[in-house]
C-alpha cells in the first residue's frame, strides 16, 4: 500500500556494514506495507446516498483543484453563493470520494462541501499551494466569503500550511472568513520515516535510502520528517484565519478490523500524541486543541463505522449545525445508509 501517512518503514537498527547491509536494508523497506494511510473505504454503503448534494445549489462554478466530494468524472460545483463552504481535504492514499459521507452530512445541516482533488505524492508545498490557490479562486464566486478547511491526516498538514501567512504564495483575499480545521495530524512529523532524514544513513547507502524513501512516498518524503523545515518551521497563520481547531486522537488500543472470534487483526493506531502536538502549532494563537480518544480511521469514519466522536466535536465547537431536535430520527437515518450502522 503506497503512500505517505505513517510510513511504517521499521522499528529495528541496521548495521551499514557494507552493502551487503545496504541491500538489506532496501529489501526491507520495499518489502514493508505502508500502512499509516487512511485508506479509501472498503466496500461501502455511500452509493446510496444522493453523490456531490450541496444544499440550495443555485449557480454551477468550477474552481481549480476542487471537485464534488464523490468519485465522479464531473469537476463542477453546485453551489449557493450566499452561504459558507466547507473543503475537505483528505489524507493520503484517498481521493475526494473519501469523505463522500461527511459531507453529507453536513449537507443535511444545511452546509455545502466541496473536496480538494490533489496527488498525495507530489511536495506538500505544491499541494498546499494548490490548495490556497483554490481557496482564492472559490471566494471569487461567494457573496460573502466564508471558508472551512478541515483536513484529515496528511490532509491536515496540507490544509495548515495553505494558510499560513509567510509562504510563498498565500490566500491573497483578505475579505475572506477562514477557519481551519485539523484532525490526526503529525504537526511534529513522522516518527516512522525518521530514517528517511538519517543524514549517516543517507551517506552510507550511497544514496540509496533517499530512493527508496522516493519510491514509498513520492516527492513529500522529505517534508514529513520531523527534521524538515517543513515541520520545524510550520509558519504562522494568514491574518483571515479566525480560528483553528485542532483534533487530536489518542490511537492506543484502537482497532481498525477484528477477526470472526473478536481478535484484532488491523490496528487503527497510526500516529502517536507527540507525533500530532508539535508546540509551535498547539500552541499557536487562535488554536485550540481537542483530544479524542479514537482510532486514526474510526474518527472520520468508514463503512461500518459511524464518526460519532467526530460529529459531537464539530458540533460542539461549531463546525457543523446542531441537529434540531424534530429532525434528529432522519439524521440517525442518514447515518445509517451512509456508514451502514
Amino acid at each position: 500500500m503506497m503512500g505517505t501517512c505513517a510510513i511504517r518503514i521499521w522499528t529495528q537498527s541496521i548495521a551499514l556494514a557494507g552493502m551487503a547491509a545496504t541491500a538489506a536494508f532496501v529489501a526491507l523497506l520495499l518489502a514493508l506495507s505502508l500502512g499509516g494511510c487512511a485508506t479509501p473505504q472498503r466496500e461501502s454503503a455511500l452509493e446510496a446516498a444522493d453523490p456531490g448534494r450541496l444544499p440550495s445549489a443555485q449557480k454551477a462554478v468550477s474552481v481549480p483543484g476542487l471537485r464534488p466530494c464523490n468519485d465522479g468524472a464531473s469537476n463542477t460545483l453546485h453551489i449557493d453563493p450566499s452561504q459558507p463552504v466547507n473543503i475537505l481535504v483528505h489524507g493520503c492514499n484517498g481521493s475526494t470520494g473519501r469523505f463522500h459521507a461527511l459531507a453529507e452530512v453536513l449537507a443535511f445541516h444545511g452546509q455545502q462541501s466541496a473536496c480538494l482533488a490533489y496527488n498525495d505524492r507530489d511536495s506538500l508545498m505544491v499541494s498546499s499551494g494548490q490548495l490556497a490557490h483554490a481557496v482564492d479562486t472559490l471566494a471569487l464566486h461567494l457573496d460573502t466569503p466564508q471558508i472551512t478547511v478541515i483536513g484529515h491526516s496528511m490532509g491536515g498538514l496540507v490544509a495548515r500550511k495553505a494558510l499560513i501567512a509567510d509562504r510563498p504564495e498565500p490566500v491573497r483575499n483578505t475579505q475572506i472568513d477562514l477557519r481551519l480545521v485539523t484532525v490526526s495530524a503529525p504537526f511534529s512529523g513522522i516518527a516512522a520515516a525518521r530514517m528517511c532524514a538519517a543524514s549517516a544513513l543517507r551517506v552510507a547507502t550511497l544514496g540509496l535510502n533517499d530512493l527508496v524513501c522516493w519510491l514509498i512516498s513520492g516527492d513529500n518524503w522529505y517534508e514529513i520528517t520531523a527534521a524538515s523545515d517543513f515541520i520545524q518551521k510550520p509558519g504562522s497563520l494568514a491574518t483571515q484565519v479566525s480560528r483553528h481547531l485542532k483534533v487530536v486522537t489518542d490511537e492506543r488500543d484502537s482497532c481498525r478490523r477484528r477477526s470472526d472470534t473478536g481478535r484484532c487483526i488491523e490496528s487503527d493506531y497510526i500516529f502517536s500524541l507527540n507525533e500530532q502536538r508539535h508546540p509551535p502549532v498547539t500552541r499557536a494563537a487562535l488554536t485550540t486543541d481537542v483530544e479524542v480518544v479514537a482510532g486514526h480511521v474510526e474518527i472520520v469514519g468508514e463503512s461500518g463505522v459511524t464518526p460519532h466522536k467526530l460529529i459531537d466535536v464539530f458540533q460542539r465547537e461549531g463546525i457543523v449545525r446542531a441537529t434540531p431536535p424534530e429532525r434528529q430520527s432522519a439524521f440517525q437515518a442518514l447515518l445509517v445508509q451512509l456508514y451502514g450502522q
